[in-house]
């Protein structure tokens, strides 16, 4: 088996388990929370999104890794990280705490779907062995990620509808 194919396999297949883990133990957790409680868990993993930087690291990837690709990585999660560290920092000013929200789960899902499109794009997976030690992330760690915006995005729209949390 190729290393490209393994690369795929793993993407696919990274999301699997935390998608099992998402909606036995995540899920039902953050729907019976209180709106802000929910958004300010989902923000607290995503602020750990400062580390995406690694991708521009020496070293930690390697040499022959898609420019294209560590680049747009590595700012997006960036900037999401960032933003959702404003957030909650905002978490007791709800008219910056919900707009900041807003903007690192918007940010953070182009980052992802561009990362996506990027690494489809470039040939990420036949340059799958340029991502050093950085291979763990899109496959442990993006999946994860991808399934907390969706569902930041849902509880969004729920909010905005006036649904109350479940009990």
């Amino acid at each position: 088996m190729s290393p490209a194919m393994i690369f795929n396999i793993h993407l696919a297949l990274g999301y699997v388990p935390w998608l099992l883990c998402f909606g036995a133990y995540i899920w039902p957790r953050l729907r019976s929370m209180e709106p802000r409680e929910a958004q300010r868990a989902i923000a607290t993993l995503h602020s750990f999104r400062f580390f995406g930087l690694v991708f521009l690291v020496p070293g930690v990837t390697g040499p022959d890794l898609p420019g294209g690709f560590a680049s747009f990585a590595a700012y997006g999660d960036f900037a999401t990280g960032l933003l959702a560290m404003l957030a909650l920092l905002a978490v007791a000013r709800p008219a910056i705490f919900w707009p900041l929200v807003v903007a690192f789960n918007l940010v953070g899902v182009v980052d992802l779907v561009g990362d996506y499109y990027h690494g489809t794009m470039l040939d990420l997976p036949g340059h799958a062995g340029q991502l050093g030690a950085t291979y763990a992330i899109p496959i442990l760690y993006v999946p994860l990620l991808m399934i907390t915006h969706v569902a930041a995005l849902y509880l969004l729209v729920r909010r905005g509808l006036g649904e109350p949390a479940a009990t």
